[in-house]
C-alpha cells in the first residue's frame, strides 16, 4: 500500500514527472498526495488531501522547482486522509523530509520520548517519528545514510522509507523491511519507487533493493549496503519485459475494462511457460505429507477453485487457510514434510508473507505463485511460479485472478501424471482443452459485456445481491460477489447453493437478485433445485449458464451465456469473466471509478 516515487537527475525539473509517476501509482492508494523537492538549499512542498488530479487542480504539482525530490500518494493506516497526516512529512527545521510505506509497530514509545526532547509533531501519523530520528542523529554529525541506518535500529514492524536532506542536497537514501522498494537506473538519472510503473516510462532497467539493505541515490549512480555490516552489494539489473503502453490505459475508460480484455493474452503468455515450471511446481507437492493453499482476497478464490482441480485431477486434497488466521489455525502443527502454495498476485501481501514466515520456522515447503519478479515471496519460497499477466494496476484484481488459475490448472495436471490418478489420455485431453481457453474467454467478452451493461442499468441501485454456485463454482461465486462489493459497493455475498437455505434465504423477497453460477457439472441438477427453491420466494434470478442450456435459461429471468465444453475444473476461468463485467458496469452506473475503489489498495502490505 502507499505509492512512493524518487528521483535523481542532474538538471532540469523533477515535479511533473513525480506527479504522473504518481498517477501510476495511485492503485496503491490515493487519499492524500505529496511532492517534496529540494531547490537552493530549501525543502518546497505540495501537498493535500484527495486524488493525484484533485491536488493538481488546486495546486499544480508541477510548479515545484529542483532536480531532486521524493512523492507520495497514501493509503490511510495512522490518521485519517488530511493535509498534516499527507507525507511528505519533516523534522523541526524542515530540513529532511521523508515518505514511507507500512506501520511502526513503537511509533507511540518512540514519539513520547522525542517529545520529551523537544520535538514538536504535527500530524497523528506514525511516519512523522522517522525525520525526527534522522534529525537527532544528524545532529550529532552523521550522515544521512548512517543516520537513516541507525533510526532501522530504533524502529519495529514494517516500512520502505525514502528520504531526503537540505544538507545532502543531490542525494536520496531509502531502506525497506517487508514492504517493496526497486530502483532504477538509465541515463545519468537514479530512481526508487514501491513499484515498476512508476518510473517505467524512463527505464525498464530495474535493480531490487532487499530487506536489510540501505541505498544512497545519486546522479553518478546507485550504492547498496547491507544495513547489518556495511559491506558494499553488487546486484545485476533486471530487464523489465513489460512496456510503458502496458501499464496505460490505451483507450479504455478505465484500467479494470483493460485488463478485463487483457485476459485472453495474459492466459496465452502464461500457457507459454515452459513445462518444467509446473513440474517441478508439482513434484514439491507430490513429495510432501500435507498441502496447504495460502491466501487472501482474489488470491484466496482461486486456491479455493484449485483445491477442486487437485483433487479431481489428481487425488490430492490440500487444505485452504486464509493467510491472515493461519498461524492462529494450525497450532504449530507443522513439519518439515509438510509443503505451503503461497498465492499472491503482488508477492508483497503482508498477510500471506507473514504465514510463510510463520511456517518456515518448522521447516515447511514453500512454493510460491505471484506476477512480481523479485518480490518479497521470491525471495522467500523454495521455488516460485512466475504468472505472466503483465503488470495489473486495476485495485480489483482480474487478469492475475485468471493467470493463477492457469497456472495452478498446470500444477495439477503435472501432479496428475505424478501421482497417477487419472489416466494419461485423459489428462492429456484436459491440457489441450485448456490450451482454447484464451479464444473461449474471449468469446466470453465480445458477447457477454453488452449483455452485463444492461442488467447493471437494471440493477445497479439493488441494495443487497446474493451469488450462489456448487461445488468449483463457490469459488466463482465469492469472486463474483467480491468484485461486486470492491468497486460498486453493493452488499454482495456468495455462498454455497446448497447452504443457501440454511440462511441466506431468509433474506429473499420480492425481486431479490440472486446470481447462480451453473456449469454442466455434475452439480448442475442441484442447482436447479435450488434456483426454484429462490424462484418460489420470488427471487429474480441471473444464471450464469453454457449455451444451450435451455432448462436454466427458462428458469432464469436474465442469464449470461458461455461457450459449452469446458473442463468443469476449469469452469471458473470462464464463467467468472460475465461477472467481471457487470461488477464492472454496476460501479460505473452508480458513477464510481472502478480503478480506485473506497478504502481499498493493490497490495496489502500491513496487517
Amino acid at each position: 500500500m502507499c505509492g512512493i516515487i524518487g528521483i535523481v537527475q542532474g538538471r532540469g525539473e523533477v515535479a511533473s514527472f513525480l506527479h504522473q509517476a504518481l498517477k501510476r501509482l495511485e492503485y496503491r492508494g490515493y487519499d492524500s498526495v505529496g511532492i517534496t523537492t529540494i531547490a537552493d538549499n530549501h525543502l518546497h512542498t505540495k501537498k493535500d488531501k484527495g486524488k493525484v488530479d484533485d491536488v493538481h487542480r488546486s495546486m499544480n504539482l508541477d510548479d515545484i522547482p529542483g532536480s531532486i525530490g521524493i512523492g507520495h500518494t497514501r493509503w490511510a493506516t495512522h490518521g485519517a486522509p488530511s493535509l498534516m497526516n499527507s507525507h511528505p512529512h519533516f523534522d523541526c527545521k524542515n530540513e529532511i523530509a521523508v515518505i514511507h510505506n507500512g506501520v511502526i509497530d513503537n511509533f507511540l514509545q518512540l514519539r513520547t520520548d522525542l517529545h520529551s526532547r523537544g520535538h514538536k509533531f504535527k500530524s497523528e501519523t506514525d511516519t512523522e517519528i522517522i525525520p525526527h530520528l534522522i534529525e537527532e542523529y544528524m545532529k550529532e554529525g552523521m550522515d544521512l545514510a548512517t543516520a537513516l541506518k541507525e533510526v532501522t535500529k530504533q524502529i519495529g514492524g514494517t516500512y520502505a522509507i525514502v528520504a531526503i536532506s537540505t544538507k545532502e542536497p543531490k542525494k536520496i537514501v531509502c531502506t525497506r523491511n517487508g514492504n517493496p522498494l526497486v530502483l532504477g537506473r538509465e541515463d545519468g538519472v537514479s530512481y526508487v519507487s514501491s513499484d515498476i510503473p512508476a518510473f517505467l516510462p524512463r527505464t525498464s532497467n530495474m535493480i531490487l533493493l532487499l530487506d536489510g539493505e540501505i541505498a544512497t541515490l545519486s546522479v553518478d549512480g546507485i550504492e547498496i549496503r547491507k544495513l547489518s555490516d556495511n559491506t558494499l552489494v553488487n546486484r545485476e539489473t533486471i530487464k523489465i519485459s513489460w512496456t510503458a503502453d502496458q501499464a496505460q490505459k490505451s483507450g479504455f475508460p478505465h484500467f479494470m475494462l483493460k485488463e478485463i480484455h487483457e485476459q485472453p493474452d495474459a492466459i496465452r503468455n502464461t500457457l507459454r511457460l515452459k513445462p518444467e515450471v509446473f513440474e517441478n511446481a508439482a513434484k514439491i507437492i507430490y513429495n510432501a505429507r500435507r498441502v496447504y493453499l495460502l491466501a487472501m482476497g482474489t488470491s484466496g478464490h482461486a486456491a479455493m477453485a484449485s483445491r477442486h482441480m487437485f483433487a479431481s485431477i489428481a487425488g490430492i486434497l490440500p487444505t485452504f487457510e486464509l493467510a491472515s488466521d493461519f498461524p492462529d489455525t494450525v497450532y504449530g502443527a507443522l513439519s518439515k514434510d509438510d509443503c505451503i502454495v503461497a498465492i499472491t498476485q503482488s508477492g508483497e501481501t503482508t498477510d500471506t508473507i507473514t504465514a510463510v514466515k510463520y511456517a518456515q520456522k518448522f521447516g515447511v515447503k514453500v512454493l510460491a505463485i505471484t506476477n512480481v519478479v523479485g518480490s518479497s515471496i521470491t525471495r522467500l519460497a523454495d521455488y516460485t511460479v512466475i504468472t505472466q499477466a503483465g503488470p495489473e494496476i486495476g485495485v480489483a484484481a482480474t487478469k492475475t485472478f485468471m493467470v493463477q488459475l492457469i497456472s495452478l490448472a498446470q500444477i495439477a495436471l503435472a501432479l496428475g501424471e505424478l501421482a497417477g490418478f487419472m489416466d494419461s489420455k485423459e489428462i492429456e485431453r484436459k491440457r489441450q482443452s485448456l490450451q482454447e481457453i484464451p479464444e473461449i474467454v474471449s468469446n466470453v467478452i465480445s458477447t457477454q459485456e453488452e449483455r452485463a451493461r444492461r442488467l447493471a442499468g437494471i440493477l445497479y441501485d439493488r441494495p443487497s445481491l446474493l451469488f450462489l454456485g456448487r461445488g468449483v463454482s463457490m469459488a466463482t461465486a465469492y469472486e463474483g460477489a467480491l468484485k461486486l462489493k470492491e468497486i460498486a459497493y453493493n452488499h454482495a455475498e456468495g455462498y454455497s447453493a446448497g447452504e443457501s437455505k440454511h440462511g441466506p434465504i431468509a433474506l429473499i423477497q420480492s425481486d431479490y437478485p440472486v446470481i447462480f453460477v451453473v456449469p454442466n457439472d455434475r452439480t448442475r441438477n442441484c442447482v436447479i433445485g435450488n434456483i426454484m427453491e429462490m424462484k418460489a420466494r420470488g427471487a429474480s434470478i441471473i444464471s450464469v449458464v453454457e449455451e444451450g442450456d435451455t432448462d436454466v435459461d427458462s428458469l432464469s429471468d436474465h442469464t449470461f451465456t458461455v461457450p459449452a465444453g469446458v473442463e468443469p475444473e476449469f469452469s471458473t476461468m470462464v464463467y467468472v469473466v460475465p461477472l467481471q463485467l457487470f461488477s464492472y458496469y454496476m460501479a460505473t452506473r452508480s458513477g464510481y471509478d472502478p480503478d480506485k475503489p473506497r478504502n481499498l489498495a493493490k497490495s496489502v502490505t500491513v496487517l
